[in-house]
């Protein structure tokens, strides 16, 4: 097992000293709506990343071929005032306006595809081939972002920066960035932060889209970032996180793949951990409707972190008397995986809450 790197004891120290006085529960804030303003206003301070409300979008579509009961585009839009971001933007058939979904790619590792891991790509044939791998490694080959459009829903999947046609980036090539972007004031995980937010607003804003019913749905760090938007975007009603939710604390011990470095930067705002925890920060998203699953042979998410962020979860959407609308569900025999089982679970839910 790989050791923490630096002075003995440091990491211990400094790992106990974190007690997230923001958190529901342990900050002197009682009434939880006026919680929810503080912890989110802390977040969008820490995220480094400035608003981005004025920018226009400036979308640009490119028809692609007609699907079975849906269409395909690929918009580009702004969703900073520096970033042109390209995503798969798929419509149902019929007379909308359609329920949507924000639909968040993973990271895995796998640069050189990002929306495509989640929509068949009908525009590149190389990356077809690496779409269908990743789909048939993690999803049962099946693409999350067709399935959801032949169900009815509208289907927005951006590119994030470094991947698919925004990349690809080098796995050692991560710390660079984030690197970079701290040195220019910024930050790499708030700029995803931010992109997203947008990307939400921008789904919620098209007359083809019912604006009240737009959920963010994501695996792996796709889940990180789908209740991360819900936490900090009116424009989110709902959520469904499938493989990533943790308890810091627990997550950060020796051989765990957050001390590597590297893909950490894209999910580490610097100083948030000071004042609250990880579903502390999801839990501003209460009390709308939220899904998490998780696998109980998921190696990333030691079995002691998810139960205590389920607890604080719990906690929060309690205080709101709305546990009904929280939904957590571990699988005892699945590892780190989308498979068709959890698919049709988040399927049937957002059916159910939007």
């Amino acid at each position: 097992m790989t050791s923490v790197p630096g002075p003995p004891g440091l990491h211990r120290a400094l790992k106990d000293d974190l007690y997230f006085p923001l958190a529901w529960g342990t900050s002197p804030v009682r009434d939880v709506r006026r919680w929810r303003r503080a912890a989110r206003a802390k977040v969008e301070e820490l995220l480094i990343v400035p608003g981005q409300d004025g920018t226009p979008y400036a979308p640009e579509y490119t028809a692609g071929p007609e699907a079975d009961g849906y269409s395909r585009e690929l918009v580009t839009v702004s969703l900073t005032r520096h970033t042109r971001v390209r995503g798969a933007l798929l419509t149902p058939h019929g007379t909308g306006p359609f329920p949507a979904v924000l639909l968040l790619h993973d990271h895995g590792s796998r640069f050189d595809i990002g929306k495509e891991k989640c929509v068949r790509p009908w525009y590149d044939d190389t990356r077809l081939a690496s779409a269908e791998e990743w789909a048939g490694r993690y999803s049962d080959g099946r693409f999350t972002g067709d399935e959801l459009a032949r169900r009815g829903y509208v289907v927005l999947c951006p590119d994030a920066l470094g991947w698919g046609e925004r990349g690809p980036l080098a796995y050692e090539q991560q710390q660079a960035l984030a690197s970079t972007l701290f040195h220019l004031g910024s930050s790499l995980a708030g700029l995803h932060a931010r992109e997203d937010q947008r990307a939400a607003a921008f789904l919620a804003g098209l007359d083809r889209v019912d604006g009240r019913r737009v959920a963010a749905v994501g695996f792996s760090m796709g889940g990180y970032r789908a209740w991360q938007a819900a936490a900090l975007s009116d424009h989110v009603a709902a959520a469904a996180s499938v493989c990533w939710m943790t308890g810091l604390k627990e997550m950060l011990v020796p051989g765990n793949n957050t001390l590597r470095g590297q893909s950490a930067f894209h999910m580490l705002h610097p100083g948030l951990a000071r004042y609250l925890d990880i579903p502390d920060v999801a839990g501003i998203a209460a009390p709308r409707p939220m899904l998490f699953l998780h696998g109980g042979l998921d190696a990333l998410f030691p079995a002691d972190g998810v139960r205590t962020a389920h607890d604080k979860l719990r906690a929060v959407w309690r205080a709101y008397g709305a546990e009904e609308r929280l939904r957590l569900r571990t699988w005892p025999e699945y590892g780190h995986t989308f498979n068709a089982v959890m698919q049709d679970e988040v399927y049937a839910w957002l059916d159910r809450v939007l």
